[in-house]
Order: C-alpha cells, then sequence, then structure tokens
C-alpha cells in the first residue's frame, strides 16, 4: 500500500470520524439557539445532542382522538428513558405526561377485545384491563408470581395467561381462576418432576381441601344429615362442595407434561374451544462454545466475563409446538410433515460422502456401492404459534427449514397435530425479504394472505386452505411490507416502494387485489399508524436532510406537506442553522448489466483529478441509498466534512442490499466480497470517467459488514483503492454468528470453500 500524505490523511480522519465512543463527548453540553453549527467531528459525534431523539412507539387512542409516542429532548441526559407524550389529533395541545399520567394512559400493546372497548395487557409482572369508553385500568391478578402473555378466549368473557410455565384461565365476571395446564420441568439428576404451579402466594386451584368433608362418628354423622335435610342452605352448600371435591379429583387424574431438563417453555396458547393448549417448547443446542467477552470498566473494578453468542456451525436451538388436552393432560407433538430425504447407504472403496441438513451434491467417485434401505428422518424445522381463524374453526401456522431454505404456510389439525402443506416458499440461496412472516386470515375464513420473492419482489399472496395455487394481488419492480386489514377487513393497508425503490409509501388495496391506492405524498420515508375510524394517519416521516419528526394528516390520497401537521421538531436550534446536503442519486452500471445505485457528494468546488471516499454501508442487508435520514447520520455528517476538504463522496447500495428485490439480495451468496465488492470496483470506474476522480487517489471506509468490505477491497484489490479505514470488521466469518452467517454461506463444515473465498483473513498477504 502507498505510504504517501492522502494515505496518512485519509486513514487519519476516517478513524476519528468512526470513533463513537460516548465518553469522548459526554460533557458535550447542548447549543443555544444563538449558535451557529460549525462542522467538526466534535460537533458531528454529539449524536442525538445535535439532531435530537425520534419520536417513536407511535400509538391511537380507541377513540381516534388522540396520540400517544415515546419522544425525548435533545437536551435530556443521554441515559435518560424517553417520555410519554400525547397530543390531539389536529396537532394541538402537545404535552409530556407526567409518571403517574403514563401509567394511567392506554396501554401502547395488549389484546384489544372484539368489540373494541377493553385492552388486556400485561405490565411489571401482573395482569390488567383498559376500559376504553371509561378511560379507566383495572389490576385483575396481583400475585408474587409474574404473569404474561394475556389473552381474551374466544367467547370474549374470559382472559387467559401464563404464571409459571402453565396456562390459567379467569373469568371476568366472577373472578374464578382455573389451571389448564400440568406443565412441569424435570430436575437434573432427580427421580421424579417438580411441578411449575402453586407458588407465590396466588390462587392456587391444586391446594387445600374443603372444609367439612371429614368423616366424624355415628352422632356427629347424623347431625350433619339433619342438618343437610331441614336447611336448603346448609344442602346447598354441601351439594356445591360435592361437586368442587369431584372437579378437584377430576382434575387430580390430568396427566402432567413433563419437559425434559435443559428445555424451555414458550409462549402458551388456548384453542378456541377451550380444550387445548398449544405450547412452544424450545431445546437449546447442546455441545455448542458461546464466545466470551471481557467487560473492563465495570461497578466491582475487576474485569467480568460478558457471555456472547456461538459461532457459525454450531447447530442452533431447536423448538416443537406440544399440543395439550386441558381435560386429560394427553399430548402430541405438531407434526411439520417435512422429512429428509436420505440416500441409500454405501460400501465406498475411494469416498464417502457425510449425509447433513444443507442439498449436497454427491461428489463421490465411487463405482462400486451397494445399497441399504435406510428410513427417511425428520428435517430440521422452526415452527411457529399459530394463528386461528375468527370463527376459531381452523388454524395455520409458519414454519422455516434448518437449512434456510424453504418456508411454509401450514394447516393445523389441532385434533391429530398433523399439518397440511398450503404453500411452499423455496429459494436455492436462502428465504428471506421484506415480510417473511407475514401471515393472516381474510374475512371469509377460507383463505390466508402471506408474502413471498416468488416472482423475485416480496409481494402479496392468498392461498385458500382447501388447496390449490396461490393467487399474487401485487406485482412489479417493487416490494411490499407491514401489511395490515382495514377494520372492516375489506382492503389491505401496506407500505410499498412502488414507483421509487428510495421512497416508503402508504397505499391501500382491496383484499381481492386490484388497482392500489397511494396514500402519502410526503416524500422520503412514511411510518404510518392509522386512527381506528381510519380518518386520519400519524406519519414518523424523514427526508434525506431532514430527521423523523410527526406528522397527522387526513387518510385521503394525495396529502402532501402542506396539509401534513407538523408536530415534533427533533433536532437542535443549532442543527437547522448548516445547509445541509440533499444527496443526489445516480446509477451506473456494473460489469454484469446490472444497474448499481449510489448517493454521491461533490464538492462545491470539485475539479477533475480530485480524491474520493467510499463509505461502505455496514449489515450487507440494508439500503442505504434512499430519500430518507439515514441510520448513518454521523457518516452523513462527516461526508459534509470531508467535501469541504476537497474529497468527493460515493455510498452504495452494493450486491446484497436491501430494497431491490431477491436476486439483489442473493447477489452475495455463496461469496461475500464477490460482486458486493466487485459493484465498488465498478464505481471507481463510473467515477473516474464521469466525474474525473483520480484513480490513484480513492479511499474507502466502513463498520461491521462495510469494515469487511474495506478489507476486502485493500487485501484483493490493491491497485484501486489506496487506503482505507475498516472499524469493527468481519475478518473471519466462521468466527461470526450462525444465525447470520449460514443463510449466506452455508455452514463451515459443509461449504469449506465458501467461507475460505469469503473471509479477509485468507487474502491478507494481498495488503
Amino acid at each position: 500500500m502507498r505510504t504517501n500524505s492522502f494515505t496518512r490523511l485519509i486513514i487519519a480522519v476516517c478513524v476519528l470520524a468512526l470513533l463513537t465512543t460516548p465518553l469522548i463527548f459526554a460533557q458535550q453540553t447542548a447549543s443555544t439557539p444563538a449558535k451557529k453549527f460549525e462542522l467538526t467531528i466534535d460537533s458531528i459525534m454529539r449524536g442525538p445532542r445535535l439532531v435530537g431523539y425520534a419520536p417513536s412507539n407511535v400509538y391511537w387512542a380507541q377513540d381516534s382522538q388522540k396520540v400517544y409516542f415515546r419522544w425525548k429532548q435533545a437536551d435530556e441526559p443521554r441515559l435518560k428513558e424517553t417520555s410519554l407524550y400525547v397530543v390531539n389529533r389536529d396537532g394541538s395541545e402537545l404535552r409530556r405526561l407526567s409518571e403517574e399520567e403514563s401509567r394511567l394512559a392506554p396501554p401502547a400493546n395488549g389484546e384489544l377485545s372484539k368489540d373494541k372497548t377493553n385492552t388486556i395487557f400485561a405490565e411489571d409482572g401482573n395482569i390488567f384491563i383498559y376500559d376504553h369508553v371509561k378511560n379507566e385500568r383495572k389490576q385483575l391478578v396481583r400475585t408474587s408470581d409474574p404473569e404474561s402473555n394475556p389473552h381474551f378466549t374466544f367467547d370474549q368473557k374470559h382472559i387467559y395467561f401464563t404464571r409459571q410455565s402453565n396456562l390459567y384461565v379467569m373469568s371476568l365476571e366472577g373472578g374464578s381462576l382455573e389451571q389448564l395446564t400440568d406443565i412441569r420441568t424435570s430436575t437434573p439428576g432427580a427421580g421424579g418432576a417438580a411441578p411449575t404451579t402453586g407458588a407465590g402466594g396466588g390462587i392456587n386451584v391444586r391446594q387445600g381441601q374443603v372444609q367439612g368433608t371429614q368423616t366424624g362418628n355415628e352422632s356427629q354423622e347424623y347431625l350433619k344429615k339433619e342438618e343437610r335435610a331441614l336447611l336448603d342452605a346448609v344442602r346447598e352448600r354441601a351439594l356445591q362442595r360435592e361437586e368442587q371435591e369431584a372437579k378437584r379429583k377430576q382434575r387430580e387424574t390430568r396427566k402432567p407434561f413433563t419437559v425434559p431438563a435443559g428445555q424451555n417453555i414458550g409462549n402458551l396458547n388456548l384453542s378456541p374451544n377451550g380444550k387445548l393448549v398449544i405450547a412452544s417448547i424450545n431445546e437449546p443446542a447442546t455441545g455448542t462454545k458461546a464466545t466470551i467477552v471481557p467487560s473492563y470498566v465495570t461497578e466491582s473494578g475487576y474485569t467480568e466475563d460478558i457471555p456472547g453468542r456461538t459461532k457459525a456451525g454450531d447447530p442452533p436451538g431447536r423448538n416443537r409446538l406440544v399440543i395439550i388436552d386441558v381435560e386429560t393432560g394427553e399430548t402430541k407433538n405438531v407434526d411439520h410433515g417435512q422429512r429428509l430425504s436420505i440416500p441409500p447407504a454405501t460400501n465406498a472403496t475411494t469416498a464417502t460422502t457425510a449425509t447433513t441438513e444443507q442439498p449436497q451434491r454427491d461428489t463421490s467417485t465411487d463405482q462400486n456401492r451397494t445399497a441399504r434401505p435406510q428410513q427417511p428422518r425428520d428435517r430440521e424445522v422452526q415452527v411457529f404459534q399459530p394463528q386461528w381463524s375468527e370463527d376459531g374453526k381452523n388454524a395455520v401456522l409458519m414454519a422455516r427449514s434448518g437449512d434456510n431454505k424453504d418456508r411454509w404456510v401450514l394447516l393445523l389439525d389441532a385434533a391429530t397435530g398433523k399439518t397440511k402443506v398450503l404453500t411452499t416458499i423455496h429459494d436455492d440461496a436462502w428465504v428471506g425479504g421484506p415480510g417473511s412472516f407475514t401471515l393472516g386470515w381474510l374475512p371469509d375464513n377460507r383463505r390466508v394472505y402471506f408474502e413471498s420473492e416468488r416472482d423475485g419482489y416480496a409481494h402479496l399472496y392468498t392461498v385458500s386452505i382447501e388447496g390449490g395455487e396461490p393467487v399474487q394481488l401485487t406485482k412489479g419492480e417493487f416490494e411490499v411490507s407491514d401489511v395490515s386489514l382495514s377494520r372492516d377487513k375489506t382492503k389491505f393497508y401496506f407500505t410499498s416502494s412502488e414507483g421509487s425503490p428510495f421512497e416508503r409509501h402508504l397505499y391501500t388495496m382491496s383484499i381481492n387485489g386490484g388497482p392500489r391506492t397511494k396514500i402519502t405524498n410526503l416524500a422520503g420515508n412514511n411510518q404510518v399508524d392509522v386512527s381506528p375510524d381510519e380518518t386520519t394517519l400519524a406519519d414518523i416521516r424523514s427526508y434525506s436532510n431532514k430527521p423523523p419528526e410527526l406528522y397527522l394528516l387526513a387518510n385521503k390520497p394525495g396529502e402532501g406537506t402542506a396539509e401534513a401537521k407538523s408536530v415534533t421538531t427533533s433536532p437542535t436550534p443549532e442543527f437547522f442553522t448548516y445547509d445541509w446536503v440533499d444527496p443526489r442519486i445516480v446509477s451506473f452500471k456494473a460489469r454484469d448489466g446490472a444497474t448499481v445505485n449510489g448517493r454521491i457528494y461533490v464538492p462545491a468546488n470539485w475539479k477533475r483529478g480530485g480524491p474520493a471516499v467510499f463509505f461502505v454501508h455496514g449489515a450487507g442487508y440494508l439500503q442505504n441509498v434512499h430519500k430518507w435520514w439515514s441510520s448513518y447520520y454521523r457518516e452523513y455528517m462527516f461526508h459534509h466534512l470531508l467535501t469541504e476538504k476537497g474529497f468527493l463522496v460515493f455510498d452504495i447500495d452494493y450486491r446484497g442490499s436491501a430494497g431491490y428485490g431477491r436476486d439483489w439480495r442473493t447477489g452475495i451468496y455463496r461469496h461475500m466480497g464477490g460482486k458486493d465488492l466487485s459493484d465498488h470496483v465498478d464505481a471507481v470506474k463510473y467515477l473516474v470517467s464521469e466525474y474525473g476522480v483520480d484513480a490513484k487517489r480513492i479511499g474507502l471506509y466502513g463498520g461491521s459488514y462495510g469494515g469487511f468490505i474495506t478489507l476486502m477491497a485493500l487485501f484483493t484489490e490493491p491497485d484501486v483503492f489506496a487506503a482505507g479505514a475498516a472499524l469493527r470488521p468481519v475478518t473471519d466469518w466462521a468466527h461470526y454468528a450462525n444465525q447470520y452467517t449460514a443463510n449466506i454461506l452455508n455452514l463451515p463444515q459443509n461449504d469449506v470453500e465458501a467461507y475460505r473465498k469469503s473471509s479477509p483473513i485468507y487474502f491478507a498477504n494481498g495488503l
């Protein structure tokens, strides 16, 4: 690598700019309104102390008259939590709620009753119900045991919730409580199982005997008989007691479900008929080893270990769904129905091939094979909790293969645990894209909707539970996400990139497909919450040079800036004293003919022959070429500093970035540092040709995946890139997280070539 003055300058500036340690700037104070912004590293790295905190967690009151959201002022302490704010639907009377007002406000989460009048929710381990008519909340359960995951029953007369890994149901009228499951966890090394029920002072349906059931002597029994015959009240109490005792004995016959030691109980959900509980059971992987990260800054003054993740190739944990009969306690596993085809075992004389979860090419050259029949085994599949139709008669669920190649929509027969495949989403690379887990019922209770990239872009489909081919509802070179139904369930709301991959807008469409109606018209990114009465939109909107703010506008097509009411102003006054650039979006052709998009920052006094710097965004699957406020806003401001120093800055959405469909997303399959890097090399040619950049003075920088690309560029293209700064880079993908890496490179033990050609450590001698 060259060691001239340009190299030293770009490395020093890039490294300094990306050092984001909060301690350096912890004592920076908020600027006064009169102060003009100075474009310096120190000013840029103030982050939210300059640009503010974006409003978040927006939700509507059920009467559609008020909007609630979380927010924090730029000058508030860095570690202080955001506060709850409220504003009227017309944008008036914005105010921050006190802690007591926040506690009594309508809940942000929970389950809304069918008549929209009540929300059931958990808070601090207790169960509450909020009455939207009276605007008041009531605590339903108060025990020392934490309760969670509350829901209304199908008849809306009861609620059910989880306590100590068991499911309880409680009447909303009388408050009676009943335990529906007897799930126990094995104790390692113990001969039996310890039940997890009845602790902590809560109502326990098992403990205690009813008074008066003991048998006395002859005279005592005579008196009891006479009293019972003479007094109706005594007789009624006796009958009630006998009925309770009979029910108790019946419950005692319920078979307990014992979960093996080490396995965890996840969500518990009650079927609409109240007869079945569907339990998620998670089984942690065995034989894996977690990384350990040392923490040096601790309260104890000693170095402490932070448990980390496992590495690529270590098997992930498994999960299964278990159906529990409420009356008998009998259980059955949900059968996803996916079997792994096993080729006949062979007696090989020259080669052997291991059977793995990944589809493998047969590379054996053995000609002398003796087949031995084997039974197919279950494929590794992750299954998710089912969703029931509104009439309570059918359930569908999503499942995903452990090798990341397939995703299914399954129809569940809860009585048998069997499933039927309604549709398969397959990808030779890996299944993914926006809306991967979109799944819901249409009002006819016979069709479900989901998303798939089967035509190359994430689009909305429906499929009948009777079978048949899925019906595509949206189509084109754009993506759909955040799908929901209108309150009357006659149309969809969704976010779409239709019209431009650089913007996101709210659209509506009939549940049967057809024309789509664009609702929002504010340029940039629009994250919209529709009011319950569907007349007003709460829109967190941002633009390239404007941080996210909350707007209120009518739910009508084409509502623009003039009609939108601005609610928040998050940046400091100082931020607005600088003329922040709206970067121009350009495109160029890669060597394989693909069109690559980029944001370009050109110095005001640019002359041909000047230097250039590439910013490489992180994550891989992320979009940074767009018309909204970037999550890399510090780098965005830093690019202004670079242009003032005479550098042209280019930021491209290389292969593997989000926002451009399936082929772009999977363009790095089995070779990270392939097309994603060659896109940058081709971008250099574009800059040299179109802007006259000096080909000898081009550098690049980035963090995480951006740091990885920087290393690969310096190691494998040293004649193209003169300098670089790689922050927190991945140097060997075999040491990265399995969940991320296995999608793209498969498993290291099964695909050695993919890991070797994708890991910078194997190319370090090229520096």
